[in-house]
C-alpha cells in the first residue's frame, strides 16, 4: 500500500497559511531593517562617545569621525571611585525595589481578583482614588519624610514607587481573565490554602504578566532620579543612584567642584563635555539592554507552560 501524498490546502482558509519564497524574502528583509533601525541609534550614540571634541566641534556628529578619542570614558573611569559607588547603589535599588514591587502588586491583584474576597470594594476604592485624585507633591513629600522618616535612606527610593495602582489593575485583569477558576478549585479540593495555592498553582502560569511588569519596575528604578533630589541631602552623597549622579554631572559642572575630594585633580581639566553626553548614555542603556534577554526567557517559558490537563 502507498504512503498517501501530502495534501498542500488550496482553497478556503489553508490558503492563507501559505507564504511564496519572495515573499518570504521581502518580510525578511523588512525585519531586518527594522532592526537595524533600532540599533542604528545607538551605534551612532556610541560613535559620537569614542569622537574627539575638535571633531565634533569641526564636522558635528557624524558616524565617520575624523578623529577618536576615549576622553570621555577615562574622565568616567577616573571618577570610578565615586561612580562605582553610584552604579551600585542603582543596582542595588533596582533589585530590591523590583523584587519587593512584584511581591506587592502580585498578592494584591491576586487578592483583588478573587471574588469571594471581603475586603475587595474597599481596596478596590482606595486603588482608584489616587488615580483620580493625586494629592500632590508637598502632600507625598511631608507624608514620605514627616511621617514615615524615609528622608535620607534608600528606602526613600525604593518604597514611593514599589505598588502602582496601574500594575495592580494589570495584575488583577490577567488573573481574573487568564487563570482558570479549576486551577484554583483543584487546589482548595487538594487542602491548599490560598498562599499555597497563589505560589504554586498561580504563580507558575503568570509568568508573562510578572515578566512584564518587572521589566518596567526596572526601567523605572534604574532610571529613577527625582527621588535622589527630593530625598537625599548634599551631605549624603554615599546613597546618591547613577542617573542622578551623572545628571549631575553632565548639567552642572560645579557638583564635581563641590565634592572634589572624589575626583582626580587631571580629571577636573579638559572635559569632554560634548562626548561625555554621549559617553553617559552608554553607561545607563547598556546595563538595562543587558537585562532584557533575562526577561524575555521568562516571557517565553510563560507562554510555554500549560495550567489544565485533560
Amino acid at each position: 500500500m502507498s504512503k498517501p501524498s501530502k495534501m498542500v490546502p488550496t482553497s478556503g482558509l489553508g490558503r492563507f497559511n501559505q507564504i511564496k519564497p519572495l515573499t518570504n524574502v521581502l518580510f525578511s528583509l523588512l525585519f531586518i531593517l527594522l532592526a537595524l533601525l533600532t540599533v542604528l541609534p545607538v551605534i551612532f550614540v556610541f560613535i559620537i562617545s569614542i569622537s574627539s571634541e575638535a571633531s565634533i566641534a569641526a564636522n558635528g556628529y557624524s558616524f565617520f569621525p575624523s578623529e577618536l578619542s576615549m576622553g570621555a570614558y577615562e574622565y568616567l573611569w577616573n571618577s570610578k571611585d565615586y561612580i562605582g559607588r553610584s552604579f551600585l547603589n542603582s543596582i542595588g535599588i533596582t533589585i530590591v525595589g523590583t523584587i519587593l514591587g512584584l511581591i506587592l502588586t502580585s498578592t494584591l491583584g491576586y487578592a483583588l481578583s478573587r471574588p469571594n474576597y471581603r475586603l475587595k470594594g474597599l481596596y478596590t476604592t482606595m486603588l482608584i482614588i489616587p488615580m483620580l485624585f493625586s494629592g500632590g507633591l508637598v502632600a507625598t513629600y511631608m507624608i514620605n519624610t514627616q511621617v514615615y522618616h524615609l528622608k535620607n535612606t534608600y528606602l526613600s527610593m525604593i518604597l514611593p514607587g514599589a505598588c502602582s495602582t496601574f500594575y495592580v489593575v494589570v495584575m488583577r485583569t490577567f488573573f481574573q481573565t487568564t487563570i482558570p477558576d479549576s486551577i484554583i478549585e483543584s487546589g482548595k479540593i487538594d487542602g491548599a490554602r490560598q498562599f499555597r495555592i497563589f505560589t504554586q498553582l498561580v504563580l507558575p502560569i503568570s509568568l508573562p504578566v510578572i515578566a512584564t511588569i518587572g521589566l518596567f519596575l526596572t526601567f523605572n528604578y534604574w532610571n529613577a532620579w527625582y527621588s535622589a533630589m527630593l530625598y537625599l541631602d548634599s551631605n549624603h552623597r554615599e546613597l546618591y543612584p547613577l542617573q542622578y549622579v551623572l545628571i549631575s554631572i553632565e548639567k552642572n559642572i560645579s557638583f564635581m567642584a563641590r565634592n572634589e575630594e572624589f575626583f582626580r585633580e587631571d580629571s577636573m581639566q579638559n572635559l569632554p563635555s560634548e562626548t561625555m553626553r554621549m559617553a553617559i548614555v552608554m553607561v545607563v542603556v547598556i546595563p538595562i539592554a543587558c537585562s532584557y534577554p533575562f526577561f524575555q526567557r521568562y516571557f517565553v517559558g510563560g507562554l510555554t507552560i500549560g495550567a489544565v490537563k485533560g
